[in-house]
């Protein structure tokens, strides 16, 4: 019996970056796309039905986030990671990455210190630098199979410059669900040393049987009062292309500063369809989601079964949320740039290359697709592999 997940649906010529800028991004077209995060299946059919019946209405003027939207939010917050959100700690953003930056501008002054965790998602660093701040990293550790956070590094690195840590829980690319003790011990030094806490929880909703997300401001009111949390449900539900994200602050003031700038970006708007999205995928969508960490979980039980079997020069951690794998590709002994072009050249496979991330030696790649098409992707990187030994 054919899965939901299963069908394959060519998203070649339809406008996306993943599948059309390809081949501007790798030189070639001659690849399978596995980099971009955002999945090769179709939305919750609730999700695509509000779409729809909100473009059959035929009038697409400014949008109005109603009542609908914040109790959508409260009470997926409440269901789903036991957090009682107020409605008036809500903010709407058209990205996670423009709220990083408006925390940036908000918080921080030029040449004030700012901590980010790498390997990590490469706007955390993009976002630090253009904004004229200075970047200091505390590098995660790789400890008995799992990242870790570098709790020592980070309070050395701690001085009266740092003024803001950026958070990325869960973990995007090595997939960690960080525990309450890792947050607790967190929390508490951001704390001694007076550190605004901008926590990207946008992958909050995929994670795995065995783990649970705990966001960070939901951990007392003292860590509430220093934490801006972001969060959408574009990953979780495949939207991303609807620009729709919110951010959630509790303190009034660190809100009120927030606003301040978000206003003077003029950022302070709303997508129409990405309002009708969020709305129907958090009131009709969970089944659909439960359903989805099922299927993405059996992905990474076959990703790394084969390989352990099929390319063992190849390590992978495995992911506790996200459907990214972390391939640790140093055993392969190929500098950085070969490294690259084998990937594309030779195993013909589109992946994320690892130094945009911090991580020399790694590549990322998407299990987020039909497990055939997951096949086929290892199938070529094995083949490749085989070939080069």
């Amino acid at each position: 019996m054919q899965h939901l997940f299963d069908e394959v649906i060519d998203r070649r010529r339809t406008g996306c970056r993943k599948w059309d800028a390809a081949g501007q991004l790798f030189g070639t077209d001659d690849v399978l796309p596995m980099w971009i995060a955002d999945m090769d299946f179709k939305s919750p059919p609730a999700v695509v039905k509000a779409i729809q019946d909100r473009a059959g209405h035929g009038v697409y003027g400014y949008p109005h986030k109603g009542e609908a939207f914040y109790t959508a939010i409260q009470s997926w917050m409440r269901r789903r990671h036991d957090w009682q959100v107020e409605k008036e700690w809500i903010l709407g953003t058209p990205g996670v990455v423009p709220a990083l930056s408006t925390a940036i501008l908000a918080y921080t002054r030029p040449g004030d210190k700012i901590i980010i965790q790498p390997p990590v998602y490469p706007p955390f660093f993009s976002c630090v630098i253009n904004n004229q701040r200075e970047l200091v990293q505390n590098p995660l550790v790789f400890s008995e199979g799992r990242y870790c956070m570098d709790f020592d590094d980070l309070e050395n690195k701690l001085d009266g410059k740092v003024k803001m840590l950026i958070l990325c829980s869960p973990h995007n690319p090595v997939g960690r669900v960080w525990s309450r003790e890792e947050l607790e011990r967190l929390g508490k030094i951001c704390e001694e040393h007076d550190l605004i806490i901008v926590s990207d929880e946008i992958h909050a909703d995929l994670v795995f049987s065995g783990h649970q997300h705990i966001p960070m401001a939901s951990l007392s009111p003292e860590v509430a009062k220093r934490t801006i949390t972001c969060m959408a449900a574009s990953k979780t539900f495949n939207v991303a292309g609807l620009y729709t994200a919110i951010v959630i602050i509790s303190d009034p003031q660190l809100r009120d500063k927030f606003m301040q700038v978000f206003e003077a970006l003029d950022l302070n708007t709303g997508n129409l369809f990405g309002i009708t999205a969020l709305v129907a995928a958090y009131e009709q969508g969970e089944s659909w989601l439960e359903e989805l960490l099922l299927y993405l979980n059996a992905n990474i039980d076959y990703m790394l079964d084969f390989v352990m079997q099929q390319v063992p020069e190849i390590q992978i951690a495995r992911p506790e949320a996200t459907y990214l794998a972390w391939l640790d590709c140093r055993g392969l002994g190929l500098e950085e740039d070969k490294l690259k072009s084998f990937f594309i050249q030779q195993a013909k496979v589109g992946l994320n290359d690892g130094r945009t991330f911090g991580g020399k030696g790694y590549m990322r790649l998407n299990f987020g697709c039909p497990r055939n098409v997951l096949e086929e992707g290892l199938l070529r990187i094995a083949r490749a592999v085989k070939y080069c030994r």
